[in-house]
Parts: structure tokens; C-alpha cells; sequence
């Protein structure tokens, strides 16, 4: 499988996801569990698999999760050493950012 075929075989999962969730939030952390699982805590508690790789209910202490919006649609190529350079869609990109807020403390 070429890299292209790879990258649109991935973009057609998460989209398909986004299709079957019950609102953005849902379509996000079905993105967040495909895509991003694999190094990073993605809920509420638990460590991230890989130690460099800050899970995502602290994010929000780094920097508002909203301006992860341009990094994800440009490809993200920084965070730790050894993350991968993906992009997403303008509606995976607002599902992730939605499944981000509800991680943050309610005020």
C-alpha cells in the first residue's frame, strides 16, 4: 500500500466515524481512539502508553486546545520526538478540538 493510499484509507475511517457518532465529541474520541491511542491517554484518567507522549486531559494546561486547530490541519510535526506527522479534515479537526474540551474541568 502506497503512502497515499494509507493516508486516504485513514481519512475514510475517521470520516465514517464521524458519520456514525451521536455529535462531535463522540466523532472525536472515535478519531482519538483510532488514531492517537497508541501513544497518548485519551480519557479521563490512565497513562499514555508512550511516557513522552502527554495524554490529553492535560493539554488544556499547555495551551488553549482550540489552537491545536492550525497544527492539525497543516500536519502536526511537533509534541515529543517521536510523533507522527498526520492532517485532518476541517470536521475531524472540529471533532477532536470538541472531544478536547470535554476533558477539560468543569469551571
Amino acid at each position: 500500500m502506497t503512502l497515499f493510499a494509507a493516508v486516504v484509507a485513514i481519512s475514510f475511517l475517521s470520516l465514517g466515524a464521524l458519520a456514525k457518532a451521536e455529535g462531535p465529541a463522540e466523532g472525536g474520541k472515535i478519531i482519538a481512539q483510532e488514531r492517537c491511542a497508541n501513544c497518548h491517554a485519551i480519557g479521563p484518567e490512565g497513562e499514555s502508553p508512550r511516557e513522552e507522549a502527554p495524554p490529553f486531559r492535560q493539554l488544556h494546561y499547555r495551551y488553549p486546545v482550540e489552537h491545536l486547530a492550525e497544527a492539525l490541519a497543516e500536519g502536526i510535526d511537533v509534541g515529543h520526538e517521536a510523533m507522527p506527522e498526520f492532517v485532518l479534515e476541517p470536521r475531524e479537526i472540529d471533532a477532536l478540538i470538541a472531544y478536547l474540551k470535554t476533558l477539560e474541568p468543569a469551571e
